[in-house]
Parts: structure tokens; sequence; C-alpha cells
């Protein structure tokens, strides 16, 4: 087999422009580096070879039964006032007991469909020529001197569209993927059609009732077609059009209707791909990052360029990666471990939602990068499973209002993840958290959803009965947090359930101020609300001048963790920052300084990024950068890993490194902007278009060797100060319509 690399291959993106796609000369040959396309509920993984392709299909509902399905939260609510009595007097053990001694049940693992084959019975030499994924249109593309393939998954009509041109085929679907059970009943069928053939594939998962179908319609053009079950073989066709969906059910799916209603779609990839370009290109072309890169870099494969991990080039294409995979995996879900992806049945941490920092810092740059779907898709999955976050409330804590879970398989919300070393079900901070992308998406176009502010009051709720408790010996003095959790840390000499981490207090703090902020039409409330938030704690300063991870005295930091759960006040929130809060500020650098890396998590690198953007510390920034970057997180789909050298497939990395570069960039909260707060050294020019701020303006900035200037496009009136790196500082009276052009120093 020869393998012909063309450099001046036509399907090759201009260069003089950053590169919105990236590309191999050789098929995948691992399912971590095949392209990714998907629509937030059907994913592929494309490998790209012509000759041999597979395209394994995704979708976020495809979660493997394991007995999660009918876990209930711990009725623990009346054991709780003895736990508290407990832990006020010191006995930091006592919430290893805090449990209905369950063993730990993982969540429902998240896991493919299938893959779709799609054979050439060739003797001809196979000259592979490129692959490509085009990040503007969401295609997944290879060609071949004999053929083409091209793959996309409408947002429009929420199908995998998939033609074949050039070459003659057998298809079939193959449910064999790494780690899927011996035992999964499976069936397949093979029916001719007036327009081609219908395959279709039905699993059920052992011992349930549950299961799962996916129905491909073979549209061909010309040529013929027959039977060779469990698939079918084309012969001199014109093009093959492949239309695929994924259902999970219960019983038997009518699979008739599905059949139907594929026949009802266009029968066109032209036609397919027009309706779905509208929602997908407008959603990524809305903010760009451009660089300055050599062009001779910028037209380098995808592979080549993650070996200059230094490249500017390189920064520019994970960017634009991150986006697009971000957006490719938010519609019914927000992402998960694995984004919408995966080739094996054997999902680290079963590929779920795991909300005390994961999630959060994948959606990191909803706002900002303009990106409302992925918020939608949070709020989507909020929203959901609401009752259950009430659930929660009420058998662990004996409260009203709501507690979220710290993991989800997306089915469920209800806490039942949890062991001695990590007593998840204690943490109470995880309902703000994962409502601040909401918060700030309201922030940013000006209006403050009802469902928001109804979710606000609920979590509100649950801190007017949760926190009831001082310290013994200061009855009339400040709240206690107990029991306390900082994710997944625990103090040095001490257990994991303990009193004020420092989380806990800015989260119930933030969620208590900002209901009361949504109900301005309610005052009692609200100013019961802010009240109970005056009565928390500050946070403390340790004896190294750093701020503490518990607030509590005598118990101490544990400094070599990947979490970074006590600087939550820093980021996401506002409650600490260089302008505000300057003494806090540099008492959380001083954390930030002493923090380790632990296990070299991408996470962690990349929340540490985040905290070190807010305290404008662009050293910080580019190192924690680097550690990610020389570490060889990234697959050659620029999908990312958790670990170095590309160990376990994970999407933090490629979802969490756009809100960085953006953090390093620009700034914003509803009465500030900040220019260039922690510029990397290694990034000297640049232009960033299209951010969104959280006063409601339109951002674009550019920055060099004599300067910087940025424009804004304000969509509402309002007043704001600027800031920039240099500490300069500026009011601005905004009004709508008018742009405003800012030159640093010169304003």
């Amino acid at each position: 087999m020869t393998d012909t690399p063309s450099p001046a291959h036509p399907a090759l993106p201009s260069t003089d422009r950053p590169v919105h796609g990236t590309h191999e000369y050789r098929p995948a040959a691992r399912w971590e580096d095949a392209f990714l396309s998907g629509n937030g509920r059907h994913g592929t993984l494309t490998f790209g070879d012509p000759y041999d392709d597979r395209v394994i299909v995704t979708h976020h509902t495809l979660v493997r039964p394991n007995g999660a399905e009918h876990a209930r939260p711990p009725e623990l609510a009346a054991e709780l006032p003895a736990l508290q009595d407990k832990l006020l007097a010191g006995e930091w053990e006592a919430a290893e007991g805090f449990t209905d001694h369950r063993p730990l049940q993982w969540v429902q693992p998240f896991h493919p469909a299938f893959q779709i084959r799609l054979r050439a019975p060739s003797a001809e030499p196979r000259r592979h020529r490129l692959r490509a994924v085009d990040f503007t249109t969401g295609e997944a593309t290879a060609t071949c001197a004999g053929g083409t393939s091209r793959v996309f998954v409408s947002r429009a009509d929420d199908v995998i569209v998939q033609q074949v041109t050039g070459l003659d085929l057998d298809i079939f679907q193959d449910h064999r993927l790494p780690g899927a059970p011996a035992d999964l009943a499976v069936g397949q069928g093979s029916v001719l059609t007036p327009d081609g053939a219908l395959l279709t594939l039905r699993a059920r998962y052992p011992d349930s009732d549950r299961g799962y179908t996916g129905v491909t319609l073979v549209v061909v053009t010309g040529g013929r077609t027959r039977l060779t079950h469990p698939g079918v073989r084309v012969t001199g066709a014109e093009s093959v059009l492949l239309l695929t969906r994924v259902r999970r059910h219960t019983g038997e799916l009518d699979v008739a209707g599905e059949q139907r209603a594929l026949g009802e779609l266009p029968h066109s990839y032209e036609d397919l791909l027009g309706r779905h370009l509208p929602l997908h290109r407008t959603a990524y072309e809305r903010v760009t990052l451009d660089l300055h890169a050599e062009p001779g870099e910028r037209g380098l494969p995808g592979s080549e360029l993650l070996e200059r991990p230094r490249s500017t080039a390189l920064l520019e294409r994970l960017f634009a990666a991150g986006r697009y995979h971000l957006l490719s995996s938010a519609g019914l879900n927000p992402p998960r471990l694995t984004g919408l992806w995966t080739g094996d049945w054997d999902t680290a941490w079963s590929g779920a939602f795991t909300n005390d920092a994961n999630v959060n810092l994948q959606t990191a740059s909803a706002a900002a990068a303009a990106l409302p779907e992925v918020t939608d898709a949070l709020a989507s999955l909020v929203h959901r499973q609401f009752d259950d976050w009430r659930e929660n409330a009420r058998a662990v804590f004996g409260a009203r209002g709501a507690v979220a879970p710290a993991h989800s398989d997306g089915e469920s919300g209800l806490t039942y993840h949890f062991s001695r070393e990590y007593p998840l079900h204690l943490w109470t901070a995880g309902a703000d958290w994962l409502l601040k992308p909401l918060v700030d998406h309201d922030e940013t176009r000006g209006g403050r959803d009802p469902r928001t502010a109804a979710v606000l009051a609920e979590v509100a709720l649950f801190y007017e009965d949760f926190l009831t408790r001082t310290d013994p010996d200061d009855p009339e003095g400040p709240l206690v947090v107990v029991p306390s959790y900082s994710p997944e840390n625990r103090p040095t000499g001490g257990s994991w359930g303990a009193v004020n981490a420092a989380m806990d207090l800015s989260a119930a703090r933030h969620a208590l101020l900002t209901a009361a902020a949504y109900h301005p039409d309610d005052p009692e409330r609200a100013g019961r609300w802010r009240a109970l938030a005056d009565r928390l704690p500050p946070h403390r300063i340790n004896s190294d001048g750093a701020l503490a991870e518990w607030a509590r005295p005598g118990l101490d930091d544990t400094y070599d963790h990947r979490h970074l759960s006590h600087l939550y006040g820093v980021w996401p929130l506002d409650e600490i920052n260089p302008y505000d809060t300057p003494e806090r500020a540099a008492a959380a650098r001083r954390a930030l300084e002493l923090r380790g890396a632990e296990n070299d998590s991408a996470h962690g690198h990349l929340h540490h990024a985040l905290i070190a953007a807010r305290l404008r510390d662009g050293h910080r920034v580019a190192h924690a950068l680097g550690e990610v970057l020389d570490g060889d997180f990234f697959h050659a789909s620029l999908m990312s890993a958790h670990y170095p050298r590309r160990d376990v497939y994970n999407a933090d990395a490629a979802h969490t490194l756009p809100a960085v570069l953006i953090e390093a960039l620009v700034q914003s909260t509803p009465d500030r902007l900040v220019l260039l707060p922690a510029l990397p050294p290694a990034l000297p020019s640049g232009e960033l278009r299209g951010v969104r701020t959280r006063f409601g303006a339109e951002l674009d900035l550019s920055w060099g060797p004599d300067g910087a200037r940025a424009v804004l496009r304000p969509y509402r009136g309002h007043r704001i100060e600027v800031r920039t790196s240099s500490g300069d500082v500026e009011p601005l009276a905004l009004v709508a319509g008018e742009d405003h052009v800012l030159t640093l120093g010169t304003w």
C-alpha cells in the first residue's frame, strides 16, 4: 500500500488567515484519532479511509444499565444533627460514618452504539490522499484517487448524513467495538427498498428491558444494490447516501416509523447540508482568534503541528477545534467527560457528567465565546433533573430546596455516587457552579430567564434550611457550613468531611445573593437571603499567607492536589479580584503558587490557568498552558486526553482551552471590562473577534508591539469601568447601537 501526501491538495485551506479545520494524510489507526462531528445528540468518529471506512456512531442517551438506574439518595437526614455536633466538636473523622453503608455505585456508563463499515472491494492500489474536518461546516471528509466520502451530523434534522462517490461498497453496521458486552443481545436486518436498502441493528442490554436501535437508510443513485446479510453491496453507483439515527428505548422500536421519517428527508447531501449550515456555521463563526501565526505552520497536518507545542498556529487551531467540539457536543446535554464521543464501551469514570469541576470547566467559555447553544444544553440538563435535586436535599439534609449531584449519567440527577474517600453526598456547592454559566448568559443578553430564577430560589431555600448552625463557643457568631466538602481533597491529617470549605462558603454566598437579585419583586424573601449571606464567615488566610481551603482553624491545607476548589471565589465567581479585594486576591495568588499539580490531569492545569488569568498573572497562564501543550495531551483528532502522553480520552483540555485564552485577553463583569489582563509573553500580537461581554456588548480586540485597540458594539446602554493590564482605569458610558473604539493608554 502506498501513501502519497500532497501538500498542494486543492482541498487544503488558505493559510493567510487562521485555519478552521484540520487534516491528515493517513486514515486514523485508532478511534481516538478519528475526526469528530456532532449535533449535541448524535455524534460520529470518522476514520477517513475511503476504501475501508469506519464511522462510529454515538448518542448522548446511550448509557448502559448497571444498577444505577434504580439507585436512590441515602436517607440520612435524621442523622445529620448528630454529625454536625461531632464535627463542630472537632471529631474530624465523624463524616466517614455518615452513610447507609452501600458500596460505591457508579453512574450508568456512556458507550458507543456501533460502527458503520464501508468497504471497497477493489484490487486497485489504495492511494490515500487526504482526510479532513471542516469546523465551519462540521463535515469530515476523505478523498482518494478513486472516490470521496463526506460525513456530517445535521443540527436541523438530527440525522447522520454520509455520502460516498466513485467506489463500489459493501455496507453494514457492526456492534463489535472494544469492551462491548459478550452477552449484549444483538439482532440485525437488511431489506431492499425502492431507493436502495434499509439496515437495522437492535441491541438489548444484558438483564434489562432497555436497548437501542440504529436505523440506516441507504439511498443509491444508479448502479445495482443487492443484499449481503447483514448488509448490502452497491456496485456501479454514481453516489451512495446514508441517513442514520439511533434511538434508546424500552421494548421494541417502531422501525417502520423510523424508516418513514428518514424517507421524508431530502435525499440530497447538498440539500441536507444547506439546512444544517445556518445553525452550525452561524454559531461557529461568531468568535475567531488570529495569533498572526506563520503560514507554513498553519498548513501543517494536525499531528505535525502538535509536535510544535510552542507554535502560535497550534494555539489558533486548538482554539478553533475547542469551540467546534464544544458546539458539536452540546444539545440535548452539555459535554460529558468524553464530550459526545467514545469508541470504547469501557469509558473512564463512566463518561459521566462530573459536576465538581469537569462540566464546569468545559462550559467555561460559553457566554464569552458566544455559544448560547452550550448554555442551553446545560440548562436542559439542569431543568430535566431538577426534581431529583429536590429529592437530594430532602433525603440527605432534611431540607427544602435543591442540591445538585457530583456525578450524573444524564438520566438521573440523584445523589448516589459516593464513598468514604469521596463523600460526594456532602457537597452542597454544585448547584451554584452549574447555574453560574446560566447567570453569565443572562448578564450577557440583558434579561433574566424565569427558569433560572426559579432554580436559584430553590437553591436559596435549601440554604435557609441548611445554614442553621453556629460555633458552640460563639452562638451569636457567624454561621457554619457543616458538613462541608472541598472536592476532592481533605485537610492535612484530617478527613474528607469537614467544616467551612472555602468553596462552600463562596457558593452559598453567591447563590443567596444572586437569588435575591433575581427576585426584586419579592423584597421580603430577597432580604432574608441577603441577611443569610451576610452571616457567613469570611475566608481565612493561613500561616503561609494563602487563602485557606478550609476557613475553620485547625484544618490545614493539602497543597498537592489537582482540584482548586478553594479558589472558586476567584474563578468562576467575581468575589475575589485584584480591583475590589486586593488583599484577598494576594492571598489567592499565594494559594495558587503553593498548589501542586498532583497527577498532571489536564483539568487541573487549565483550572490553574483560568484562576491565574483572573489574578492578572500571564506568566502563570503561559506555564499552565505549556504543561498541557508539552505534555502530549492532544490526539490527531484534536480531542484531548486526561493525562499526559494521550492517556485516557477526555474532553477537558480541548473544551477548556478556548476559555483560558479568552480570559487571558478579555474579562468582563456586569460593570467592568478588563483588556489584556494576563497576556502570555509568547503571544505578542493577535486579534480576538466577536467576544460577548457580561455588560451587553460585542467586542473585537487587536494587540501588537505598538499597542492595542478594542471596538465595543453595545446592544444596551450602561456605564462601566475599563481597566488594562498596566493598571489604568477609566469610566465609559455605553450607548446601545453606538460603537466605541478604545486605544490603550489614549482613551
